[in-house]
Protein backbone atom coordinates (compact mmCIF):
# COMPACT_ATOMS: atom_id res chain seq x y z
CA UNK A 1 0.00 0.00 0.00
CA UNK A 2 1.51 3.64 -0.85
CA UNK A 3 2.41 5.42 2.35
CA UNK A 4 1.01 9.39 3.23
CA UNK A 5 3.54 11.89 3.69
CA UNK A 6 1.52 14.63 3.81
CA UNK A 7 -1.33 15.34 6.13
CA UNK A 8 -3.51 17.95 3.78
CA UNK A 9 -3.57 18.82 -0.08
CA UNK A 10 -1.91 22.64 -0.36
CA UNK A 11 -5.00 24.51 -0.83
CA UNK A 12 -5.42 26.66 -3.73
CA UNK A 13 -6.16 30.02 -2.69
CA UNK A 14 -3.29 30.18 -0.05
CA UNK A 15 -1.84 33.52 -0.18
CA UNK A 16 1.81 33.11 -1.38
CA UNK A 17 4.69 35.25 -2.80
CA UNK A 18 4.47 35.55 -6.20
CA UNK A 19 6.66 36.86 -9.22
CA UNK A 20 6.48 40.48 -10.77
CA UNK A 21 5.55 41.03 -14.50
CA UNK A 22 9.66 41.56 -14.95
CA UNK A 23 10.44 38.23 -13.15
CA UNK A 24 7.71 36.44 -15.57
CA UNK A 25 8.76 37.75 -18.27
CA UNK A 26 12.46 36.11 -17.35
CA UNK A 27 11.11 33.06 -16.89
CA UNK A 28 9.43 32.90 -20.07
CA UNK A 29 12.50 34.32 -22.53
CA UNK A 30 14.39 30.87 -20.47
CA UNK A 31 12.70 28.93 -22.60
CA UNK A 32 13.88 29.02 -26.76
CA UNK A 33 11.02 29.43 -29.26
CA UNK A 34 11.57 26.20 -31.80
CA UNK A 35 9.73 26.14 -34.97
CA UNK A 36 8.13 22.56 -34.78
CA UNK A 37 7.65 21.49 -38.28
CA UNK A 38 8.97 18.23 -40.08
CA UNK A 39 10.44 17.85 -43.73
CA UNK A 40 8.44 14.47 -43.93
CA UNK A 41 4.87 16.40 -45.22
CA UNK A 42 6.51 16.00 -48.83
CA UNK A 43 5.11 13.03 -50.13
CA UNK A 44 2.02 12.50 -47.79
CA UNK A 45 -0.87 12.16 -50.36
CA UNK A 46 -4.12 14.90 -50.21
CA UNK A 47 -5.94 11.73 -47.73
CA UNK A 48 -3.19 11.26 -45.49
CA UNK A 49 -3.10 14.90 -44.44
CA UNK A 50 -6.85 14.83 -43.95
CA UNK A 51 -6.04 11.62 -41.64
CA UNK A 52 -3.02 14.25 -39.92
CA UNK A 53 -5.89 16.79 -40.00
CA UNK A 54 -8.37 14.40 -37.56
CA UNK A 55 -5.34 13.70 -35.47
CA UNK A 56 -4.84 17.78 -34.75
CA UNK A 57 -8.43 18.33 -33.77
CA UNK A 58 -8.78 15.53 -31.28
CA UNK A 59 -5.40 16.86 -30.06
CA UNK A 60 -7.36 19.82 -29.50
CA UNK A 61 -9.67 18.16 -27.45
CA UNK A 62 -7.35 16.57 -25.39
CA UNK A 63 -5.80 19.38 -24.32
CA UNK A 64 -9.19 20.48 -22.97
CA UNK A 65 -9.01 17.62 -20.63
CA UNK A 66 -5.64 18.12 -19.52
CA UNK A 67 -6.04 21.33 -18.15
CA UNK A 68 -9.36 19.86 -16.31
CA UNK A 69 -6.52 17.52 -14.90
CA UNK A 70 -4.09 19.95 -14.03
CA UNK A 71 -5.94 22.72 -12.99
CA UNK A 72 -9.33 23.07 -13.54
CA UNK A 73 -11.32 26.14 -15.17
CA UNK A 74 -8.74 27.27 -17.71
CA UNK A 75 -10.55 30.77 -18.55
CA UNK A 76 -9.43 31.69 -15.15
CA UNK A 77 -6.24 32.32 -16.15
CA UNK A 78 -7.01 33.23 -19.81
CA UNK A 79 -8.70 36.19 -18.18
CA UNK A 80 -5.76 37.49 -16.79
CA UNK A 81 -4.48 41.15 -18.08
CA UNK A 82 -0.73 40.56 -18.06
CA UNK A 83 0.32 38.91 -21.06
CA UNK A 84 4.04 37.44 -19.92
CA UNK A 85 1.64 35.71 -17.28
CA UNK A 86 -0.63 34.25 -19.70
CA UNK A 87 1.96 33.13 -21.47
CA UNK A 88 3.65 31.67 -18.95
CA UNK A 89 0.64 30.10 -17.58
CA UNK A 90 -0.54 28.47 -20.89
CA UNK A 91 3.25 27.03 -21.14
CA UNK A 92 2.60 25.18 -17.34
CA UNK A 93 -0.88 24.31 -17.81
CA UNK A 94 -1.61 26.64 -14.59
CA UNK A 95 -0.04 29.58 -12.55
CA UNK A 96 2.63 27.57 -11.28
CA UNK A 97 5.69 27.18 -12.59
CA UNK A 98 6.27 23.30 -13.52
CA UNK A 99 10.61 23.56 -12.00
CA UNK A 100 9.48 25.03 -8.57
CA UNK A 101 6.20 24.53 -8.21
CA UNK A 102 5.60 28.07 -7.04
CA UNK A 103 3.33 30.31 -8.10
CA UNK A 104 3.52 33.32 -10.29
CA UNK A 105 0.02 34.60 -10.35
CA UNK A 106 -1.21 36.39 -7.11
CA UNK A 107 -4.08 34.66 -5.16
CA UNK A 108 -2.47 30.96 -5.67
CA UNK A 109 -0.45 28.77 -3.02
CA UNK A 110 2.14 26.18 -4.00
CA UNK A 111 0.96 23.80 -6.47
CA UNK A 112 -1.25 20.88 -5.15
CA UNK A 113 0.43 17.62 -4.76
CA UNK A 114 -2.59 15.91 -6.51
CA UNK A 115 -2.84 18.87 -9.52
CA UNK A 116 -6.96 18.80 -9.71
CA UNK A 117 -7.46 14.95 -10.14
CA UNK A 118 -8.38 15.13 -6.24
CA UNK A 119 -10.44 17.87 -4.28
CA UNK A 120 -8.51 20.47 -3.08
CA UNK A 121 -9.67 20.00 0.72
CA UNK A 122 -8.99 16.43 1.04
CA UNK A 123 -6.41 14.99 3.72
CA UNK A 124 -4.44 12.22 3.34
CA UNK A 125 -6.08 10.71 5.96
CA UNK A 126 -9.53 11.40 4.73
CA UNK A 127 -8.40 9.45 1.41
CA UNK A 128 -6.49 6.46 2.83
CA UNK A 129 -9.46 6.13 5.07
CA UNK A 130 -12.02 6.13 2.32
CA UNK A 131 -13.19 2.50 1.27
CA UNK A 132 -13.24 2.66 -2.38
CA UNK A 133 -11.60 0.17 -4.82
CA UNK A 134 -11.92 2.68 -7.77
CA UNK A 135 -10.26 5.41 -5.86
CA UNK A 136 -6.86 3.48 -7.17
CA UNK A 137 -7.50 3.68 -10.40
CA UNK A 138 -4.90 5.11 -13.18
CA UNK A 139 -8.27 6.51 -14.53
CA UNK A 140 -10.91 7.72 -12.22
CA UNK A 141 -10.98 11.63 -10.70
CA UNK A 142 -11.46 11.78 -6.98
CA UNK A 143 -13.87 14.76 -6.38
CA UNK A 144 -16.77 15.22 -3.94
CA UNK A 145 -20.76 14.58 -4.56
CA UNK A 146 -23.34 16.52 -3.45
CA UNK A 147 -23.42 15.71 0.12
CA UNK A 148 -19.92 16.31 -0.29
CA UNK A 149 -18.82 12.80 0.06
CA UNK A 150 -15.41 11.39 -1.97
CA UNK A 151 -16.47 9.51 -4.89
CA UNK A 152 -14.67 8.02 -7.65
CA UNK A 153 -15.60 8.99 -11.37
CA UNK A 154 -14.13 7.20 -13.89
CA UNK A 155 -12.56 9.38 -16.97
CA UNK A 156 -14.92 8.54 -19.94
CA UNK A 157 -17.71 10.15 -17.70
CA UNK A 158 -15.69 12.76 -16.14
CA UNK A 159 -14.62 14.22 -19.86
CA UNK A 160 -17.18 12.85 -21.87
CA UNK A 161 -17.96 15.61 -23.84
CA UNK A 162 -14.66 15.58 -25.22
CA UNK A 163 -13.83 12.09 -25.95
CA UNK A 164 -17.22 12.39 -28.05
CA UNK A 165 -15.48 14.76 -30.10
CA UNK A 166 -12.28 12.76 -30.16
CA UNK A 167 -13.89 9.29 -30.96
CA UNK A 168 -15.46 11.21 -34.01
CA UNK A 169 -12.55 12.80 -35.34
CA UNK A 170 -10.94 9.48 -34.91
CA UNK A 171 -13.71 8.01 -36.41
CA UNK A 172 -13.28 10.37 -39.86
CA UNK A 173 -9.42 9.44 -39.51
CA UNK A 174 -10.42 5.43 -39.68
CA UNK A 175 -12.71 6.27 -42.72
CA UNK A 176 -9.93 8.11 -44.46
CA UNK A 177 -6.97 6.21 -44.05
CA UNK A 178 -5.90 3.44 -46.40
CA UNK A 179 -3.87 2.04 -43.73
CA UNK A 180 -6.15 -1.41 -42.31
CA UNK A 181 -3.71 -1.24 -39.24
CA UNK A 182 -4.04 2.41 -38.88
CA UNK A 183 -7.52 1.83 -39.13
CA UNK A 184 -8.23 -0.88 -36.61
CA UNK A 185 -5.76 0.96 -34.37
CA UNK A 186 -7.78 4.06 -34.18
CA UNK A 187 -11.08 2.17 -33.79
CA UNK A 188 -9.31 0.51 -30.63
CA UNK A 189 -8.77 3.60 -29.86
CA UNK A 190 -12.30 5.09 -29.83
CA UNK A 191 -13.69 1.83 -27.77
CA UNK A 192 -10.51 2.07 -24.96
CA UNK A 193 -11.23 5.81 -24.53
CA UNK A 194 -14.87 5.37 -23.85
CA UNK A 195 -14.18 2.50 -21.73
CA UNK A 196 -10.99 3.12 -19.83
CA UNK A 197 -9.54 -0.26 -20.68
CA UNK A 198 -6.70 0.26 -23.48
CA UNK A 199 -4.85 -3.44 -23.30
CA UNK A 200 -6.18 -3.70 -26.94
CA UNK A 201 -5.86 -0.57 -28.68
CA UNK A 202 -2.17 -0.52 -27.04
CA UNK A 203 -1.68 -4.48 -28.51
CA UNK A 204 -2.72 -3.37 -32.03
CA UNK A 205 -0.69 0.14 -31.94
CA UNK A 206 2.51 -2.00 -31.75
CA UNK A 207 1.22 -4.12 -34.65
CA UNK A 208 0.71 -0.88 -36.17
CA UNK A 209 4.35 -1.04 -38.09
CA UNK A 210 3.63 0.03 -41.58
CA UNK A 211 2.55 3.50 -41.49
CA UNK A 212 4.39 6.75 -41.85
CA UNK A 213 2.11 8.64 -39.35
CA UNK A 214 1.40 7.59 -35.91
CA UNK A 215 -1.04 9.40 -33.49
CA UNK A 216 -0.05 8.66 -29.66
CA UNK A 217 -3.10 9.30 -27.48
CA UNK A 218 -5.47 9.08 -23.88
CA UNK A 219 -3.99 8.96 -20.46
CA UNK A 220 -0.85 8.07 -20.44
CA UNK A 221 2.21 9.19 -17.95
CA UNK A 222 1.14 9.71 -13.57
CA UNK A 223 4.42 12.14 -13.21
CA UNK A 224 1.30 15.05 -12.39
CA UNK A 225 0.13 13.37 -9.49
CA UNK A 226 2.51 14.11 -7.27
CA UNK A 227 0.17 13.05 -4.28
CA UNK A 228 -0.32 8.84 -5.29
CA UNK A 229 1.63 8.61 -8.75
CA UNK A 230 -1.05 6.87 -9.67
CA UNK A 231 -3.48 9.26 -12.11
CA UNK A 232 -2.83 9.07 -15.03
CA UNK A 233 -2.87 12.68 -17.59
CA UNK A 234 -4.55 12.67 -20.91
CA UNK A 235 -1.19 13.89 -23.83
CA UNK A 236 -1.10 13.60 -27.60
CA UNK A 237 2.03 13.07 -29.81
CA UNK A 238 1.10 13.48 -33.80
CA UNK A 239 4.51 12.01 -35.32
CA UNK A 240 6.01 11.04 -38.80
CA UNK A 241 8.18 8.78 -38.96
CA UNK A 242 11.65 9.08 -40.29
CA UNK A 243 12.11 5.88 -42.08
CA UNK A 244 15.63 6.05 -42.77
CA UNK A 245 16.82 6.29 -39.26
CA UNK A 246 13.93 4.20 -37.99
CA UNK A 247 15.57 0.95 -39.99
CA UNK A 248 18.87 1.71 -38.23
CA UNK A 249 17.82 2.32 -35.09
CA UNK A 250 15.85 -1.14 -35.14
CA UNK A 251 18.54 -3.04 -35.64
CA UNK A 252 19.04 -2.79 -31.89
CA UNK A 253 15.59 -4.32 -30.75
CA UNK A 254 17.12 -7.47 -30.80
CA UNK A 255 19.69 -6.67 -28.65
CA UNK A 256 17.31 -5.78 -26.01
CA UNK A 257 17.01 -9.64 -24.47
CA UNK A 258 21.03 -9.36 -23.73
CA UNK A 259 20.54 -5.49 -22.42
CA UNK A 260 18.71 -7.21 -19.84
CA UNK A 261 20.73 -9.58 -18.78
CA UNK A 262 23.74 -7.16 -18.62
CA UNK A 263 21.95 -5.11 -16.10
CA UNK A 264 24.58 -4.30 -13.16
CA UNK A 265 22.43 -6.01 -10.28
CA UNK A 266 22.01 -9.39 -9.01
CA UNK A 267 20.28 -11.75 -11.17
CA UNK A 268 17.52 -12.34 -9.32
CA UNK A 269 16.63 -9.08 -10.29
CA UNK A 270 16.34 -9.69 -14.22
CA UNK A 271 13.17 -11.68 -14.28
CA UNK A 272 11.51 -9.44 -16.09
CA UNK A 273 11.63 -10.67 -19.68
CA UNK A 274 10.07 -8.12 -22.32
CA UNK A 275 7.94 -9.00 -24.86
CA UNK A 276 9.59 -10.15 -28.00
CA UNK A 277 7.25 -7.18 -30.14
CA UNK A 278 9.54 -4.46 -28.29
CA UNK A 279 10.74 -1.60 -31.33
CA UNK A 280 12.93 1.76 -31.76
CA UNK A 281 11.45 4.33 -34.21
CA UNK A 282 12.34 7.66 -35.08
CA UNK A 283 9.53 10.31 -35.87
CA UNK A 284 9.39 14.26 -36.05
CA UNK A 285 6.58 15.52 -33.70
CA UNK A 286 4.26 17.95 -35.84
CA UNK A 287 1.82 18.81 -32.90
CA UNK A 288 1.32 17.82 -29.30
CA UNK A 289 -1.20 18.18 -26.65
CA UNK A 290 -2.10 18.16 -23.04
CA UNK A 291 0.92 16.53 -21.03
CA UNK A 292 3.09 16.26 -23.90
CA UNK A 293 2.74 20.04 -24.44
CA UNK A 294 3.40 20.95 -20.59
CA UNK A 295 6.56 22.61 -19.30
CA UNK A 296 9.75 20.40 -19.98
CA UNK A 297 9.25 18.81 -23.43
CA UNK A 298 9.68 15.48 -24.03
CA UNK A 299 12.80 14.17 -26.66
CA UNK A 300 11.02 10.69 -26.20
CA UNK A 301 8.64 8.44 -25.21
CA UNK A 302 8.74 4.58 -24.40
CA UNK A 303 4.80 3.25 -23.83
CA UNK A 304 2.89 1.69 -23.14
CA UNK A 305 2.86 1.57 -19.30
CA UNK A 306 0.53 -1.39 -18.85
CA UNK A 307 3.54 -3.89 -17.20
CA UNK A 308 0.85 -7.05 -18.49
CA UNK A 309 1.40 -5.33 -22.37
CA UNK A 310 4.91 -4.93 -21.59
CA UNK A 311 6.00 -8.65 -20.92
CA UNK A 312 3.64 -9.70 -23.08
CA UNK A 313 3.90 -7.99 -26.53
CA UNK A 314 6.56 -5.19 -25.78
CA UNK A 315 7.03 -1.70 -26.16
CA UNK A 316 7.98 0.87 -28.99
CA UNK A 317 10.32 3.89 -28.06
CA UNK A 318 9.69 6.66 -29.80
CA UNK A 319 12.25 9.03 -30.32
CA UNK A 320 11.59 12.34 -31.25
CA UNK A 321 14.14 13.45 -34.05
CA UNK A 322 13.11 16.78 -34.65
CA UNK A 323 13.12 17.91 -30.72
CA UNK A 324 15.98 16.07 -30.08
CA UNK A 325 18.00 18.32 -32.72
CA UNK A 326 16.51 21.33 -31.18
CA UNK A 327 17.37 20.61 -27.66
CA UNK A 328 21.21 19.72 -28.64
CA UNK A 329 21.96 22.52 -30.77
CA UNK A 330 20.08 25.47 -28.37
CA UNK A 331 21.00 23.73 -24.94
CA UNK A 332 22.79 21.02 -24.70
CA UNK A 333 25.78 22.57 -27.02
CA UNK A 334 26.20 26.14 -25.52
CA UNK A 335 25.88 24.50 -22.29
CA UNK A 336 28.85 22.16 -22.82
CA UNK A 337 31.26 25.53 -24.20
CA UNK A 338 30.37 26.97 -21.25
CA UNK A 339 30.97 24.40 -18.39
CA UNK A 340 33.33 21.92 -19.99
CA UNK A 341 37.61 22.30 -20.16
CA UNK A 342 38.41 22.69 -23.48
CA UNK A 343 40.20 19.48 -23.68
CA UNK A 344 37.09 17.91 -23.39
CA UNK A 345 34.43 20.34 -25.68
CA UNK A 346 35.74 18.51 -28.46
CA UNK A 347 33.86 14.92 -27.25
CA UNK A 348 30.44 16.98 -27.48
CA UNK A 349 28.07 15.13 -29.64
CA UNK A 350 25.19 14.92 -31.18
CA UNK A 351 24.77 11.16 -31.76
CA UNK A 352 25.80 11.01 -28.85
CA UNK A 353 23.20 12.97 -27.11
CA UNK A 354 20.56 11.31 -29.69
CA UNK A 355 22.21 7.94 -28.98
CA UNK A 356 22.22 8.04 -24.60
CA UNK A 357 18.61 9.33 -25.34
CA UNK A 358 17.13 6.39 -26.86
CA UNK A 359 18.70 4.34 -24.93
CA UNK A 360 17.47 6.21 -21.76
CA UNK A 361 13.88 4.99 -23.30
CA UNK A 362 15.64 1.35 -23.75
CA UNK A 363 16.01 1.11 -19.64
CA UNK A 364 12.31 2.13 -18.88
CA UNK A 365 11.45 -0.73 -21.22
CA UNK A 366 13.57 -2.72 -19.41
CA UNK A 367 14.81 -4.19 -15.45
CA UNK A 368 12.70 -4.45 -12.80
CA UNK A 369 8.89 -4.53 -13.23
CA UNK A 370 7.41 -6.61 -10.29
CA UNK A 371 9.54 -7.20 -7.12
CA UNK A 372 11.26 -10.41 -6.04
CA UNK A 373 9.63 -10.13 -2.31
CA UNK A 374 5.62 -10.43 -2.84
CA UNK A 375 5.39 -6.72 -2.15
CA UNK A 376 3.58 -6.23 -6.03
CA UNK A 377 4.66 -3.92 -9.04
CA UNK A 378 7.72 -1.41 -8.25
CA UNK A 379 5.14 1.58 -8.50
CA UNK A 380 2.82 -0.09 -5.89
CA UNK A 381 5.65 -0.97 -3.35
CA UNK A 382 7.89 2.33 -3.60
CA UNK A 383 4.75 5.41 -3.76
CA UNK A 384 5.72 8.29 -3.90
CA UNK A 385 9.43 7.79 -5.06
CA UNK A 386 8.43 5.63 -7.53
CA UNK A 387 8.80 8.04 -10.40
CA UNK A 388 12.09 9.72 -9.21
CA UNK A 389 13.62 6.05 -8.71
CA UNK A 390 12.48 5.30 -12.33
CA UNK A 391 14.01 8.52 -13.95
CA UNK A 392 17.25 7.32 -12.12
CA UNK A 393 17.67 4.45 -13.26
CA UNK A 394 16.74 5.60 -16.87
CA UNK A 395 19.30 8.34 -16.32
CA UNK A 396 22.33 5.76 -15.09
CA UNK A 397 21.15 3.05 -17.31
CA UNK A 398 21.25 5.61 -20.24
CA UNK A 399 24.98 5.36 -20.47
CA UNK A 400 25.63 2.17 -18.80
CA UNK A 401 23.57 0.46 -21.64
CA UNK A 402 25.65 3.21 -24.37
CA UNK A 403 28.89 2.59 -23.14
CA UNK A 404 28.05 -1.88 -23.54
CA UNK A 405 27.69 -1.63 -27.38
CA UNK A 406 30.69 1.23 -27.76
CA UNK A 407 32.38 -1.01 -26.13
CA UNK A 408 31.46 -4.72 -27.85
CA UNK A 409 31.77 -2.79 -31.11
CA UNK A 410 27.83 -2.68 -32.22
CA UNK A 411 27.15 1.15 -32.08
CA UNK A 412 28.22 3.46 -34.95
CA UNK A 413 32.11 3.35 -35.14
CA UNK A 414 32.36 7.06 -35.23
CA UNK A 415 30.93 7.47 -31.87
CA UNK A 416 33.48 7.21 -28.58
CA UNK A 417 32.99 6.10 -25.26
CA UNK A 418 34.45 9.60 -24.44
CA UNK A 419 31.62 11.07 -26.55
CA UNK A 420 29.18 9.40 -24.48
CA UNK A 421 30.30 10.54 -21.13
CA UNK A 422 30.87 14.04 -21.90
CA UNK A 423 27.94 14.91 -23.29
CA UNK A 424 25.71 12.61 -20.38
CA UNK A 425 27.25 14.74 -17.89
CA UNK A 426 26.67 18.10 -19.74
CA UNK A 427 22.85 17.11 -19.89
CA UNK A 428 22.53 15.84 -16.89
CA UNK A 429 23.78 19.20 -15.15
CA UNK A 430 21.01 20.76 -17.74
CA UNK A 431 18.29 18.60 -16.39
CA UNK A 432 19.10 19.40 -13.02
CA UNK A 433 17.75 22.40 -13.70
CA UNK A 434 14.21 21.05 -13.87
CA UNK A 435 14.70 21.36 -10.09
CA UNK A 436 13.89 19.08 -6.66
CA UNK A 437 10.16 19.15 -7.38
CA UNK A 438 10.41 17.51 -10.77
CA UNK A 439 10.67 13.65 -10.77
CA UNK A 440 13.43 13.84 -13.85
CA UNK A 441 15.64 17.15 -12.37
CA UNK A 442 15.21 15.50 -8.92
CA UNK A 443 17.03 12.30 -10.52
CA UNK A 444 19.40 14.47 -12.08
CA UNK A 445 20.29 16.20 -8.77
CA UNK A 446 21.04 12.69 -7.55
CA UNK A 447 22.75 11.58 -10.37
CA UNK A 448 25.12 14.37 -10.49
CA UNK A 449 25.63 13.82 -6.45
CA UNK A 450 26.55 10.38 -7.20
CA UNK A 451 28.97 10.97 -9.67
CA UNK A 452 30.83 14.21 -7.52
CA UNK A 453 30.77 11.66 -4.36
CA UNK A 454 32.75 9.31 -6.75
CA UNK A 455 35.19 12.12 -8.07
CA UNK A 456 34.21 11.23 -11.51
CA UNK A 457 34.51 14.82 -12.23
CA UNK A 458 37.08 17.66 -10.84
CA UNK A 459 37.16 21.41 -11.42
CA UNK A 460 40.25 22.65 -13.18
CA UNK A 461 42.05 26.27 -12.47
CA UNK A 462 39.42 27.93 -14.91
CA UNK A 463 36.73 26.33 -13.39
CA UNK A 464 36.03 24.26 -15.98
CA UNK A 465 34.31 20.98 -15.36
CA UNK A 466 37.23 17.88 -16.40
CA UNK A 467 35.63 14.56 -16.35
CA UNK A 468 37.78 11.58 -15.39
CA UNK A 469 36.31 8.77 -17.62
CA UNK A 470 36.92 5.58 -15.97
CA UNK A 471 35.30 7.13 -12.64
CA UNK A 472 32.24 8.13 -14.23
CA UNK A 473 31.79 4.60 -15.64
CA UNK A 474 32.15 3.05 -12.51
CA UNK A 475 29.95 5.66 -10.54
CA UNK A 476 27.29 5.07 -13.46
CA UNK A 477 27.34 1.30 -12.65
CA UNK A 478 26.88 1.22 -8.85
CA UNK A 479 24.10 4.21 -9.37
CA UNK A 480 22.22 1.79 -11.42
CA UNK A 481 23.01 -1.19 -9.40
CA UNK A 482 21.53 0.92 -6.12
CA UNK A 483 18.58 1.79 -7.71
CA UNK A 484 17.51 -1.49 -9.48
CA UNK A 485 18.51 -3.31 -6.23
CA UNK A 486 15.88 -0.99 -4.58
CA UNK A 487 13.24 -1.31 -7.45
CA UNK A 488 13.39 -5.35 -7.13
CA UNK A 489 12.60 -5.44 -3.32
CA UNK A 490 10.25 -2.51 -3.13
CA UNK A 491 12.63 -0.71 -0.69
CA UNK A 492 10.10 2.15 0.21
CA UNK A 493 12.66 3.49 2.98
CA UNK A 494 15.64 2.89 1.18
CA UNK A 495 14.46 4.64 -1.67
CA UNK A 496 13.40 8.20 0.60
CA UNK A 497 16.49 7.59 2.59
CA UNK A 498 18.52 7.51 -1.38
CA UNK A 499 16.17 10.74 -2.01
CA UNK A 500 16.80 12.47 0.65
CA UNK A 501 20.40 12.24 0.89
CA UNK A 502 21.22 12.66 -2.70
CA UNK A 503 18.20 14.66 -3.91
CA UNK A 504 19.44 18.23 -2.77
CA UNK A 505 20.45 20.63 -5.34
CA UNK A 506 24.21 21.47 -4.34
CA UNK A 507 26.21 24.85 -3.86
CA UNK A 508 28.03 23.83 -6.88
CA UNK A 509 24.82 23.00 -9.25
CA UNK A 510 23.46 26.54 -7.96
CA UNK A 511 27.00 27.98 -9.74
CA UNK A 512 26.53 26.28 -12.76
CA UNK A 513 22.68 27.16 -12.96
CA UNK A 514 23.83 30.67 -12.37
CA UNK A 515 26.20 30.55 -15.03
CA UNK A 516 23.47 29.55 -16.83
CA UNK A 517 21.33 32.39 -16.64
CA UNK A 518 23.94 34.20 -17.26
CA UNK A 519 25.04 33.00 -20.47
CA UNK A 520 21.29 33.09 -21.54
CA UNK A 521 20.98 29.53 -22.07
CA UNK A 522 17.79 27.98 -22.45
CA UNK A 523 16.16 26.18 -19.11
CA UNK A 524 14.07 24.47 -22.31
CA UNK A 525 12.27 24.82 -25.16
CA UNK A 526 8.89 25.55 -26.22
CA UNK A 527 6.97 25.20 -29.57
CA UNK A 528 5.60 27.26 -31.65
CA UNK A 529 3.63 24.29 -34.22
CA UNK A 530 3.99 25.60 -38.09
CA UNK A 531 1.57 22.60 -39.27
Amino acid sequence: MKRFIISIFCLAGMVACTSGEDDVQAMLDSYANVEVGSSFFEGISDNGREVLNYFKLASVEVDNIYWKQSFGDKQQLMSLQNRAQKEFATLNYGPWNRIDGQSFVEGWGESPLGANFYPADMSAQEFAAWDEPLKDSPYTMICRDADGKLQAVWYHDAFADEISKISTYLTAAANYTIKPSVRDYLLAKIESLKTDDYYNSDELWLSMTDSKMDLVIGPQETEDDRFMDTKTSYESYVLLKDLEKTEKVNDFTDLIPSLQASLPCDDAYKAFTPGISSSIYVYDEVYCAGGANAGIKKIAINLPYDLRVQQEIGTRTALLGNVINSKYTKIILPAGRLLLANEQTKFLDHQAFFWNTAMREVAHGIGVKETVNGRGHVSDALGEAALTMEELKGDALSVFLDLKLIAAGQMDPTLTREDAITTFVVSLIRSARFGEANALGCANIMLYNFLKEEQAFSIDRNGRYLIDFDATEKAIANVAGKVLTIQATGDYDAAKRLIAEYGKTSESLLLDFAAFKRARIPVDVRFQFVW
